[in-house]
């Protein structure tokens, strides 16, 4: 097998789930994940996170910049939840948030819907990415597969089952975006 699965271990310390990656990714390039990104699959360990076209983690990443300080810049859109005098609900928005750059260099610190971390996992930057977000005040996990393009690529998705099956918690994916046609697009 060409690609290396990384085994991750998820354990409860201090009343949270802390995502341990024994191989930590040190060869990770920020420059290389720069660009344009489209969510392929999403997976969650419970199904209320992607349920509905407005459930908090079905977000739809569309381009990630790397920051001078280290840091990611991600650009993502979802759909409204709320009506305000400037949008209606249910209307596709877009909006960026910075991951800041932790002493792991697979881990990156959120603050997006509480206090959260994103990993960046099994990365070929010029194809595709793995990235879980790790929700720490609710316990929970989702992860995504990115692809440069909108092509299916059958092979870096079954690797990405793959890899659902080596968290600890199990994952579901809820979303293959290779087969639906509501991608939130602005």
């Amino acid at each position: 097998m060409q690609c290396l699965l990384l085994t991750l271990g998820v354990a409860l310390i201090c009343g949270v789930w802390a995502i341990d990656s024994p191989q930590t990714m040190q060869d990770v390039e920020l420059p290389k994940l720069a660009g344009t990104w489209h969510s392929m699959a999403m997976a969650a360990s419970d199904f209320s996170l992607l349920e509905t076209k407005e459930a908090p983690l079905r977000i739809y990443i569309s381009s990630l910049q790397p920051t001078p300080e280290g840091n990611l810049e991600i650009a993502l859109r979802r759909w409204s939840q709320k009506q305000s005098p400037f949008r209606e609900s249910n209307q596709c928005i877009e909006e960026k948030i910075i991951a800041e750059k932790t002493e792991n260099p697979i881990e990156f610190k959120i603050n997006y819907m509480d206090e959260n971390r994103i990993y960046l996992f099994n990365t070929d930057g010029s194809k595709y990415l793995f990235l879980c977000l790790e929700s720490t005040p609710r316990q929970n996990l989702a992860c995504q597969y990115l692809a440069r393009t909108l092509e299916v690529d059958d092979k870096v998705m079954a690797e990405f089952i793959s890899f659902l099956k080596t968290l600890p918690v199990h994952m579901q994916i809820f979303l293959d975006m290779t087969q639906a046609e509501e991608q939130c697009r602005v």
